[in-house]
């Protein structure tokens, strides 16, 4: 079976568009936790309405009720998984070895981007309010400004955290968090590192190996 993937990656370095291409041509399944907290509230069940208590409270759902909610929607002795999103610190790599991955083959998948590349990526980042189309200004710019391509809406946003004081934010704390979870997969021979900066056909390509290898 296919190694259980962990993607490991700055804001705005591709994870979210690799991903998807991951479902459609590798048979992946794609775990978002927001997904799965929205889903297992709306179900009703004993675990969604102490998720909803929680958050009702204003409080962040805690790393070990996602972790019950991971294992409650995520059977990787049959089908394999990417988690993105999740772990975000050591704390809760080391919680999903535990709880979840155990002995099951897996690989982190770490996009390396230079940070400021990225920001400079994330500004210029507009998104098509209309269809979900994504933009670049410097290296995708729709051909026609302030049109997308795909549907030929004229609703080009960007968002709120995507201006420069909160995307340094957003990198600080990811730069700060990041090195120990890299080292602790690296550690054990599970880290795979791709370089982002390049195009997309070019990532999925190494991802490609990676999953093959």
């Amino acid at each position: 079976m296919k190694p259980q993937l962990i993607l490991l990656g700055a804001p705005g370095s591709g994870k979210g568009t690799q991903a998807a291409r991951l479902v459609s041509e590798l048979s992946y399944n794609h775990v978002s936790t927001g997904d799965l907290l929205r889903k297992e509230i709306s179900s009703g069940s004993d675990l969604g309405n102490k998720v909803q208590g929680i958050m009702n409270r204003g409080e962040l759902v805690d790393d070990n009720t996602v972790l019950e909610l991971l294992s409650s929607n995520c059977d990787v002795t049959s089908a394999a998984f990417i988690f993105d999103g999740f772990p975000r610190n050591i704390e809760q790599a080391k919680l999903l070895d535990e709880a979840l991955i155990k002995e099951n083959a897996s690989k982190a998948v770490y996009f390396d981007i230079d940070l400021d590349m990225l920001a400079q990526r994330l500004v210029n980042r507009r998104t098509c309010g209309d269809c979900g189309e994504i933009y670049n200004l410097i290296s995708k710019a729709p051909a026609k400004e302030g049109t997308c391509d795909k549907c030929g809406g004229t609703n080009l946003q960007q968002r709120k955290d995507d201006n420069e004081e909160t995307v340094k934010t957003r990198l600080d704390v990811f730069k700060n968090t990041i090195t120990p979870v890299l080292e602790y997969y690296e550690s054990q021979g599970r880290l795979a590192r791709l370089d982002a900066s390049a195009g997309a056909e070019e990532v999925f390509g190494q991802l490609e190996k990676t999953v093959k290898n």
